[in-house]
């Protein structure tokens, strides 16, 4: 028997030989485990202080542990059920104590946990109570009499087996509580778990994501640079719907498992105006922080802070959907606010906004080729790589208006999906008359943005000039007042025209 918090569901799958993407979020969730933390201890040393307030600091948390209950009836040998409570935890905290080897029960437990290590990849986190990791190591004091009297009433074997598991835990990185305060040690243990378990959950992104490969051998290597020790800024921007923030999670997703400090904030512009960024800031802080609460209470105290929490520290920070410069000042003022190798990624359909603030490099969200938009919207319309029979041309249509954006070939092909070929048409048809609002909202905030002069000159060129010479199209617009050098350059950070 034994008690543990809400134990997770997790749905079985077979094993495969092949890899998980960072972008397969489905196929990463069929691994997940039932505990995120397994205690291992001896009861009758830790289990009413350090033990028990560890446990509490983990559950409040909201990281689901197995704690097993010794208080509780059970034979000689070690339960079935506690070797698949080891097998299905991420992680395992072993508290080592003057007692614990006295314990068949407990350097069982030890040794199955080592193999877990070695066969799963199983977490090990060694908290050394009291007692001398050399000690544990090479099995002298309470260890070493304790293994000398089984090998004195015959049981060598395991003895041996005992033995090793001792030595690996004694070699690993953990906690030595002597001379150190228990609560600060909780502390440390508990965001050491959360922070290692956030670098193993994926964000959620589109499973039918089309020509993400080849973006990605465009910005890991050439502008993440993981091999670089400096601090990188790193600019995505383009058109809103094109797929900015879709890349950004993907990136997110690939090299998270490097950081020290992982944090995504999604949102900012939005979150910016309705909230402010004191929240921002606050959020950036809980991921930092996580134990701490409203300990901020202005803006200028949370850039303080951000800067004396991470300018040691390797960190992985996204922002997304900036466009403002203030929220850049506020959330990643400067590259010496991060430690050595950490990777700042900002999303903004402004090129400007990243140039002011020095970027290293840009990163242009391009649009799909036509067969990769071919290949989205199908996956959407049909369920399937290509059009179904028959509405090949009007899906080419379709492709062709939308001219790439991976936004509208998704909400256009979710829209058609299972319709007759005359509803296509009639759609189609008052689609031409009527824009699709899911659609145009997301285009139109960046023409809303503009100011009067920027709107004339866009709409001028949208409807008069699509095409025509660059110097001509300036004579023409400067003859109306338009100034046209600094509206275009406007027009072209935002990606609202190509020069």
């Amino acid at each position: 028997m034994a008690s543990a918090n809400r134990p997770r569901t997790s749905s079985s799958s077979s094993s495969s030989a092949t890899p998980i993407r960072p972008w397969d979020y489905e196929v990463f969730l069929s691994f997940t485990r039932d505990y995120e933390v397994f205690l291992s201890f001896r009861g009758s040393d830790t289990r009413k202080n350090f033990t028990d307030h560890l446990y509490a600091a983990l559950v409040m948390k909201g990281i689901v542990t197995f704690r097993d209950d010794e208080g509780l009836s059970r034979g000689e040998d070690i339960a079935i059920d506690l070797y698949k409570s080891i097998e299905k935890s991420r992680c395992a905290v072993v508290i080592l104590s003057q007692k614990y080897a006295n314990s068949r029960w407990c350097l069982e437990e030890l040794a199955k946990i080592m193999e877990c290590r070695i066969e799963m990849g199983l977490l090990v986190l060694p908290v050394f109570y009291d007692v001398d990791p050399s000690d544990v190591r090479h099995q002298r004091g309470s260890f070493g009499y304790a293994l000398a009297e089984y090998e004195r009433n015959g049981f060598g074997p395991q003895t041996q087996r005992w033995r090793a598991a001792l030595r690996e835990v004694g070699s690993l990185s953990g906690w030595d509580l002597r001379d150190r305060h228990e609560a600060q040690v909780i502390e440390d243990i508990v965001l050491t778990i959360w922070l290692r378990i956030r670098q193993e959950l994926l964000l959620h992104v589109d499973k039918t994501l089309i020509g993400m490969d080849d973006r990605l051998e465009e910005i890991i290597p050439q502008m993440i640079d993981p091999l670089s020790n400096d601090v990188r800024m790193i600019g995505i921007y383009g058109l809103g719907g094109i797929g900015k923030t879709t890349i950004a999670k993907v990136v997110y997703n690939q090299i998270a498992n490097r950081f020290m400090i992982i944090s995504f904030i999604a949102n900012v512009r939005e979150d910016s105006k309705s909230r402010g960024l004191l929240y921002l800031q606050k959020q950036l802080l809980r991921d930092i922080l996580p134990s701490k609460k409203n300990f901020i209470t202005n803006v200028d105290e949370g850039t303080q802070m951000i800067k004396e929490r991470l300018c040691f520290k390797k960190v992985l920070l996204v922002l997304d959907d900036v466009d403002n410069l203030d929220q850049l000042e506020a959330l990643a003022g400067d590259r010496n606010w991060f430690g050595p190798e950490s990777r700042i990624i900002v999303t903004t359909r402004d090129k400007h906004l990243l140039e002011v603030h020095k970027m290293d490099t840009f990163y242009e969200a391009r649009k799909l080729d036509h067969k990769e938009a071919v290949e989205l919207f199908s996956r959407h319309a049909f369920e399937q790589r290509n059009p179904k029979e028959d509405y090949e041309k009007l899906s080419d249509s379709v492709v062709r208006d939308v001219d790439g954006l991976p936004l509208g070939l998704k909400v256009l092909g979710r829209f058609l999906f299972s319709k007759t070929i005359c509803q296509w048409k009639s759609e189609l048809q008052k689609l031409e008359r009527e824009p699709n609002q899911e659609i145009q909202s997301v285009l139109k905030r960046s023409y809303d943005e503009l100011d009067h002069t920027q709107k004339e000159i866009f709409l001028d060129i949208a409807c008069f000039f699509n095409g025509e010479d660059e110097d001509r199209v300036t004579r023409i617009l400067d003859a109306c007042n338009f100034y046209a050098d600094s509206g275009m350059k406007v027009l072209s950070d935002k990606c609202l025209i190509t020069i």
